[in-house]
């Protein structure tokens, strides 16, 4: 198991160097699962049968809705936590005070450190793309979170050791910037 990540170079719009370019990294999204083909897997790895399986989520789901709105904060076994949450605007006399503050509602989801330690030990498989879309190399890493250049992507600019024959693209040159920044934001 791997998470796929694209880095594509684009001209930043915003931050703190806009107009320069620099590779942006985002993940790399998939088509949705359908609920029917969760329950089959879920089904299968439980040994029990779809229809029990899907009668067990719906009733989990319900109490899970049920306690969430009544203001706690719900486990949802093996992934976390889920509360909802309200956005208002503030106002200063108690008079003003009234539903209608509230702008948004919203769902607060924790994940369990269970979850994090397992999306921490995922290794991460980085594609990184030219502004057409052009593959210019792989990069992948370790469970261990070592990050390795992948040589083995077809490219002719790379020579016997590895190293590329083309200069690097990226403003900073190599080693340049591989966290994200306000920089990264368009």
């Amino acid at each position: 198991m791997a998470i796929k990540v694209i880095a594509q170079r684009r001209v930043l719009k915003i931050g703190k160097t806009p107009g320069v370019k620099k590779f942006v990294m985002r993940p790399e999204l998939y088509t949705p699962i359908s609920t029917k083909k969760v329950f089959k897997d879920a089904a299968t790895r439980s040994n029990i049968s779809v229809a029990i399986m899907k009668a067990a989520w719906d009733a989990a789901g319900d109490a899970i809705k049920t306690w969430a709105t009544e203001g706690h904060s719900v486990p949802i076994p093996g992934l976390g936590t889920m509360r909802f949450s309200v956005r208002s605007t503030a106002v200063e006399d108690l008079d003003d005070v009234k539903a209608g503050l509230i702008t948004s509602r919203r769902i607060i989801f924790t994940p369990s450190v269970d979850l994090k330690d397992e999306l921490k030990d995922t290794s991460i498989l980085i594609t990184c793309l030219d502004e057409d879309g052009n593959i210019l190399k792989h990069v992948t890493s370790t469970d261990d979170g070592v990050v390795e250049e992948d040589n083995d992507n077809g490219n002719d600019n790379v020579n016997d050791n590895g190293n590329s024959l083309t200069p690097d693209p990226s403003p900073e040159g190599e080693g340049g910037n591989n966290g994200s920044s306000d920089d990264d934001q368009n």
